[in-house]
């Protein structure tokens, strides 16, 4: 799985087939999901454990067997625990609007006429049942998930190892899960007025964009504040109520995430690593890096 950026810009899948698949594991070395955002969707379904995931100012806790449906421009981000799950990251107008009868369908999702629910369990859990604004965005816990869990699992089944004609058993799947979608009204109507938390999560944009930009030069609080537009006090705030974590905080934890991904692909030294991340120090970054991943980098290297 390559490594997602703040922005990805990335080409998921090829011009041809702009779908791509990814598998995740807690010896992946993006095993905890940074938040980022990407102008493709994205499914995830929970194989084992649980994943904690933000989705701009919403906070979804899945299980295993659970579906996430992740719009473009969504900034998203997720903390794992014992967790294996999967990814598929695609473009919604190259896959599924090739054919008329399709396209005021889709239109209706790229125009944001509609929001699509986010969140599918494959058992509702009693706090659900109780109280649906717990899970606001989610399928209701009265509607029955199973048909869209198949096909879902349909898709994963046929993109996860690649054989002949499986294009097509994906691309079919693709077009069942989206019928599925509006058949069964898993949508709701969109508002003129953006919410008050996609205001919030479109102004950190920007700042994510600098971070993973220039995370190998120094940052500092001032510079982020400044593209924020805010006092250093009044976003510092703004930033950790949007990502939970400080600023200075994420860009370390950031920082780490991409020397993760340099220690699993090439064979540098340390010292090359920590400086190619923005680090100076290679003491201090072997001290950072153990906070964040609970082992050294050497022993994380090892252990691939």
């Amino acid at each position: 799985m390559h490594y997602l950026d703040y922005n990805e810009k990335i080409e998921h899948g090829t011009p041809d087939f702009p779908i791509a698949f990814y598998h995740v594991d807690e010896h992946h070395s993006r095993y905890n999901m940074p938040f980022h955002w990407h102008k493709e969707m994205e499914l995830i379904q929970v194989q084992s454990g649980s994943l904690r995931l933000f989705l701009d100012d919403r906070e979804i806790l899945a299980r295993a067997g659970d579906v996430i449906l992740i719009e473009e421009g969504v900034i998203h981000g997720g903390i794992p625990e014992h967790c294996v799950y999967e990814c598929a990251v695609f473009d919604l107008k190259s896959t599924l609007m090739h054919t008329d009868a399709c396209k005021r369908y889709i239109r209706l999702i790229s125009r944001h006429q509609i929001q699509l629910y986010n969140y599918f369990q494959a058992v509702p859990r009693e706090e659900t049942v109780r109280d649906p604004s717990v899970l606001p965005g989610a399928a209701p816990s009265s509607m029955d998930n199973s048909r869209l869990l198949q096909a879902v699992g349909r898709l994963f089944d046929a993109i996860r190892y690649p054989h002949a004609g499986s294009e097509l058993s994906t691309l079919g799947a693709l077009y069942e899960i989206f019928g599925c979608l509006f058949e069964e009204e898993y949508y709701t109507p969109v508002t003129d007025a953006p919410a008050p938390g996609q205001k919030k999560m479109d102004q950190l944009k920007p700042v994510l964009e600098y971070i993973d930009a220039n995370y190998s030069s120094p940052v500092t609080l001032a510079d982020l504040s400044r593209i924020a537009g805010m006092t250093p006090k009044y976003f510092c705030r703004y930033f950790r109520a949007a990502i939970h974590r400080t600023p200075m905080d994420y860009l370390n934890y950031y920082r780490i995430e991409r020397a993760c991904y340099i220690l699993s692909t090439t064979e540098l030294p340390i010292t090359d690593v920590a400086y190619q991340c923005g680090f100076n120090d290679s003491s201090y970054f072997v001290k950072t890096f153990k906070k964040y991943m609970d082992v050294t980098p050497k022993q994380y290297a090892l252990r691939l």
